[in-house]
């Protein structure tokens, strides 16, 4: 039984459902990507927003070469995207090879067929415990489909590609 400090939080943390997003970079020639439930706006004026990349996966070697970063939110009926960017490792495979509809921007992967995505200049990154946060200043944005966005509860039965520690 966990009793540290943190164990109370459960009930709080357990209550979130954040839309999931799946986030791409490259870097020395290096593809990666993955899925994210640790991502905000969190500037109006200037626009920025955040993501937090686990320490643990491949994403975030490859990110932290990386200049830019690539923010995709999926819809409810792209979940075989969100199995593919968030249950298997780029350690292992290649996940876009398994794809024919990308495009790089400014150094980074566009999913063409995500609702909506976002390129952004990575300003700062911030050491937060097990995930390292990029602060991204958006350069180049565009919408796909509609529809209801992934959330944190579609993602249930997913299997990281990465051990949470």
């Amino acid at each position: 039984m966990d009793v540290g400090p943190e164990a109370g939080m459960d009930g709080f943390f357990g209550r979130l459902n954040p839309d999931m997003c799946v986030v791409t970079a490259v870097a020395d020639g290096e593809r990666a990507g993955c899925l994210v439930g640790f991502a905000s706006q969190c500037s109006i004026r200037p626009p920025r927003f955040c993501v937090w990349l686990s320490k643990a996966n491949h994403t975030y070697r490859v990110a932290r070469a990386a200049h830019h970063l690539a923010v995709h939110l999926l819809t409810r009926d792209q979940r075989d995207l969100a199995e593919l960017f968030g249950g298997e490792t780029g350690d292992k495979i290649d996940k876009f090879a398994r794809l024919d509809s990308t495009e790089e921007y400014g150094g980074a992967v566009v999913l063409r067929d995500a609702a909506a995505w976002f390129v952004g200049t990575i300003l700062h990154r911030t050491d937060g415990g097990d995930h390292v946060g990029f602060v991204l200043a958006p350069v180049r944005w565009g919408e796909g489909h509609g529809g209801s966005l992934f959330r944190l509860s579609d993602a249930a039965g997913i299997q990281a590609g990465h051990p949470v520690d």
